[in-house]
């Protein structure tokens, strides 16, 4: 009988602290070192091919790198990018009627959101997101640091005794137009502000690319749209949304509340059909779609 005595593979729990090495160096400015984290284990490739995986990783490791990898390759000082996410229904519904979402998806799900938290330089959600669930967006279910929490409530209708103003877990910023910033700041204090020119248009619609370009200006530059469906859809419709993580379900609502919701009317030839790759996470699917290649 012959003994197997080759090394064992490196899984998820290896790679998931490379992951956080390659984040704390990007918000440092400061060079990734493989010698300090398992030589070989992750190689840069020129010409835009960023991160890849070594040898010696088992296929749920890589993936789980190849789900990250976009996010991964964001260097320091980079354009904003955004990232955001829709978990729904089959029938496209991301909570019920009266706005039950809890819990749409599964663990698993809920875990790799946890990720993208802590990948992401800041996590932004909506203000009716906020009000329905009262999220504490940090990343307690992985290891790593809590992204800054950004809250846009350009009616400033949120009370200031929602857990991410109240909990001291990480820094949170209500995004608010400029003209409003002194009532934003009596609400949840001057430090919390952030006060964007030009977010609302005179006709009280949103332009969201001050708002990125206000952010990036704090070192803000990689942003996890964690929703909800209003909001999402409406970066991907000002194509301000480089990928979006949509998590489908085996659940039927029926009636409930649709997750994107874009402009009618172009024939079907003309629809945009964004490369992507489908994940499993338990009973989930996950499609993980390029919208910016989609745009090109």
């Amino acid at each position: 009988m012959t003994l197997d005595t080759s090394p064992a593979e490196l899984g998820v729990d290896a790679l998931w602290p490379l992951c956080l090495a390659l984040v704390r160096a990007r918000r440092e400015g400061t060079a990734f070192s493989d010698e300090a984290h398992g030589a070989g284990a992750l190689h840069w490739q020129q010409g835009g091919g960023g991160w890849t995986l070594g040898r010696g990783w088992d296929a749920q490791a890589r993936e789980i790198f190849a789900l990250l990898k976009p996010v991964l390759d964001r260097q320091a000082g980079s354009a904003p990018w955004v990232v955001g996410q829709l978990g729904q229904s089959l029938d496209g519904c991301i909570a019920t009627r009266s706005g039950d979402a809890n819990y749409i998806n599964g663990q698993e799900v809920l875990t790799h959101l946890h990720r993208l938290r802590a990948l992401s330089d800041a996590v932004l959600v909506g203000a009716a997101t906020a009000a329905i669930d009262n999220p504490q967006l940090t990343t307690r279910r992985v290891a790593g640091e809590h992204p800054v929490r950004v809250l846009l409530d350009p009616g400033l209708r949120l009370p200031a005794g929602l857990r991410v103003f109240t909990d001291g877990q990480a820094p949170t910023l209500l995004a608010c137009d400029a003209s409003v910033q002194a009532q934003a700041a009596q609400q949840v204090g001057a430090q919390r502000v952030l006060a964007v020119p030009g977010l609302v248009e005179p006709g009280g619609g949103l332009r969201l690319r001050p708002l990125l370009d206000a952010l990036a200006q704090r070192g803000l530059r990689v942003l996890f749209v964690e929703g909800g469906g209003v909001t999402v859809s409406r970066f991907v419709q000002q194509g301000c949304l480089d990928r979006l993580h949509l998590s489908i379900a085996p659940l039927v609502i029926g009636g409930g509340r649709p997750g994107l919701a874009l402009p009618g009317g172009t024939p079907l030839r003309d629809c945009a059909r964004p490369a992507g790759r489908v994940y499993r996470f338990g009973d989930d699917i996950l499609w993980d779609l390029d919208l910016r290649a989609a745009a090109g």
